[in-house]
């Protein structure tokens, strides 16, 4: 057991592995699913949380604990987490954002919402579509940030492209105060999805 977690690679396999055990017990005592729009609205919610729960996960990771704690990190230890871990923490978090959202398009698709979502319900007037519709507003925008204004300062700010040190200050103060304005939006959008699911 210690060598299938001693490996994080083998860990996620088992987990796949689990996950498809349990889904074909789930199959064959239901006598089977019909691979139908309901089917494909649960793959795509599936993978909308997962990669979601990814994504705010590392969001709240950079808040709550990394960004609050790098001021008592010795200058020495710093590039141990400026040069390796935040790096691989930004790869997930933005592909964990582009795939939350992307997903999350394709469920609203399946589930015959999308336009009505994205316009607020506004002419409609169907209150679960308003709700999920500010969520996945305020989704967008949160990976929009993730993208086009966390990622391109971040870089500069970690020194992976290369710039004057006062750029890369105000970089990373750029970076950190939209991660932050993430972090505000993250509770309200949560509300609105699981209200959305929940409320109506």
């Amino acid at each position: 057991m210690s060598n299938l977690l001693s490996s994080l690679a083998k860990t996620i396999h088992a987990s796949l592995a689990i996950a498809i055990i349990l889904f074909l017990g789930l199959f064959y005592q239901n006598d089977g699913f019909s691979f139908d729009r309901i089917f494909w609205s649960w793959v795509a919610r599936y993978i909308h949380v997962v990669v979601g729960i990814m994504w705010i996960g590392l969001l709240w990771y950079f808040n709550f604990v990394q960004i609050p704690n790098m001021g008592k990190i010795p200058d020495e230890q710093k590039p141990a987490v400026s040069k390796v871990i935040a790096p691989a923490a930004l790869f997930y978090f933005r592909w964990a954002a582009a795939f939350t959202i992307i997903s999350g398009l394709i469920l609203a698709g399946l589930n015959g919402y999308l336009h009505d979502a994205m316009t607020l319900s506004i002419g409609s007037g169907i209150p679960k579509h308003t709700a999920i519709g500010i969520g996945m507003w305020l989704g967008i925008i949160m990976a929009y940030n993730v993208w086009f204004v966390i990622w391109p300062n971040q870089k500069r700010a970690l020194g992976i492209v290369e710039c004057e040190p006062e750029l890369k200050a105000k970089s990373a103060r750029t970076a950190m105060l939209f991660s932050r304005t993430n972090t505000l939006l993250s509770i309200p959008m949560l509300l609105t999805m699981v209200a959305s699911q929940n409320l109506y």
